[in-house]
């Protein structure tokens, strides 16, 4: 009996100093529009005007965590709940903060949560919408702030330092529904019950040393778009941030948007359906938090690396031809990209951004640009089956939907009619997939875990 109380003590010391060595700070500021502004994601001419009501907050927030007595060691994980960030304002940001902070660009993550019921972020989507010239203004305004609310976040983190333990932790919630519906008229956004889907919800959880509940960061694989009212508001992640700060009082939350771009609430469009996918996935945390935990441990290690994603052949004809047609947002696209061409400007490719943030081996981030489609995530975890993986969607800047081979295949709204709002001259070519798996792969080489050889990657990719 003694031998196994003693056996018993030593596993437990042993993974409690696996998860020593971390110390951590958190802040959060509300960025809620101060003035009427025009709410992204949708096209639709019920919201042409600019709108001020609240709903509920919108929040940035900080987590900063760094390994004890290891300079440098630090990473920086910032969210937002907006639509997610135009290429030029996440620049400014990536730039202010590595400046200020002394960081490498590999040590901050910017997540976006995607909410459809927040503000434009200048000039991402602007084909979207007819904005007068004091529209634009505000929302440069609002951009200018945002930048500065997030190097204030990161500040009030950084002072906030504290030894801490980090452990990791999964459950599971089953509202968010493939929303690729394939008709005879092709595939729709619809309702795909037989479609692929991710209900994953990792909680990394961050506790002081007399086991106070100090942050809790949790992802879900789902669209934030239960909602298209006018109405400011973070969706079902806003009303799920707000449940699991109510039950766990002095806690931040923080929601990591995953591959969720073909994947929709269900059902959804009333506030009531928002309120209970945020009580549902409040409840899936919790009952993690409950439950059993992995202690993480060191070291902290980060990796950012980019590729260049090549559009499908076009020729400027097509864009001619799209500005003689009556559908005034091919109209805004054509005119778009003929003037980049006129310019010199590339419209050939994207340069697409892929990071990778490593726990010891116990945890990993990939995080991953623009409206990533859930097969990214599902054939990442079959690619390291022995490692415990969530990759997040949403990050750094969102250009445009990012699809698979064979959605792009198949057609519909990501691959294709998605560009125009974009204003991007796609659908993108074929080889996309086999690009961002191979900087996935490398980063998670980078970080430390067992990489594929170039054969056995598309072996598995063909077969997945």
């Amino acid at each position: 009996m003694k031998k196994i109380v003693l056996a018993a003590l030593i596993t437990f010391l042993c993974s409690y100093s696996l998860s020593a060595g971390y110390r951590a700070g958190v802040a959060k500021k509300i960025i809620t529009p101060e003035t009427p502004v025009q709410l992204s994601g949708y096209a639709s001419t019920s919201r042409a005007q600019p709108v001020g009501e609240v709903l509920h907050d919108l929040w940035a927030k900080a987590l900063v965590l760094s390994e004890d007595n290891k300079e440098g060691s630090m990473i920086i994980i910032v969210t937002m709940d907006v639509i997610g960030l135009s290429h030029e304002l996440s620049e400014s940001i990536i730039e202010r903060v590595t400046s200020q902070y002394k960081i490498d660009r590999s040590q901050l993550l910017i997540n976006a949560s995607h909410t459809h019921s927040g503000p434009v972020i200048w000039p991402s989507l602007m084909n979207m919408f007819d904005l007068s010239k004091e529209d634009i203004q505000s929302l440069v305004k609002y951009n200018k702030r945002l930048t500065e609310d997030v190097l204030e976040l990161i500040g009030m983190a950084i002072s906030d330092l504290r030894p801490v333990k980090i452990s990791i932790a999964h459950s599971s919630a089953k509202f968010a529904v493939n929303r690729r519906e394939k008709t005879d008229r092709g595939v729709v956004i619809g309702v795909n019950k037989n479609g692929p889907v991710d209900y994953d919800v990792p909680v990394l959880k961050i506790e002081t040393y007399d086991s106070r509940l100090f942050a809790v960061l949790f992802g879900y694989a789902c669209h934030n778009t239960t909602l298209d009212i006018n109405q400011i508001n973070g969706d079902y992640a806003g009303f799920a941030q707000i449940e699991i700060e109510k039950n766990n009082p002095g806690t931040v939350a923080m929601f990591l948007s995953g591959c969720g771009a073909d994947q929709n609430p269900y059902p959804r469009r009333s506030v009531e359906a928002a309120i209970q996918h945020g009580k549902d996935l409040a409840e899936a945390v919790q009952h993690a938090l409950k439950g059993d935990f992995k202690p993480v441990g060191t070291p902290l290690r980060t990796f950012f690396t980019t590729c260049e994603l090549e559009f499908a052949p076009f020729v400027p004809e097509q864009f001619r031809e799209e500005m003689l047609g009556n559908d005034r947002f091919r109209f805004k696209r054509g005119k778009f990209i003929l003037e980049a061409m006129d310019k010199g400007y590339n419209v050939q490719t994207i340069r697409y951004p892929v990071q990778a943030v490593r726990f010891g081996n116990d945890f990993t981030i990939i995080a991953l640009a623009g409206e990533v489609v859930v097969d990214y995530s599902l054939k990442t975890k079959k690619l390291y089956p022995d490692e415990d993986i969530f990759v997040a969607g949403y990050c750094t800047e969102v250009q445009c939907y990012i699809p698979t081979a064979e959605i792009l295949k198949e057609g519909g709204y990501e691959p294709v009619t998605s560009m125009i709002y974009y204003g991007l001259p796609g659908p993108f070519s074929e080889n996309v997939e086999n690009k961002i798996f191979t900087a996935i792969n490398l980063a998670m080489k980078k970080t430390g875990a067992k990489a594929y050889a170039r054969k056995k990657l598309n072996l598995l990719l063909n077969n997945l």
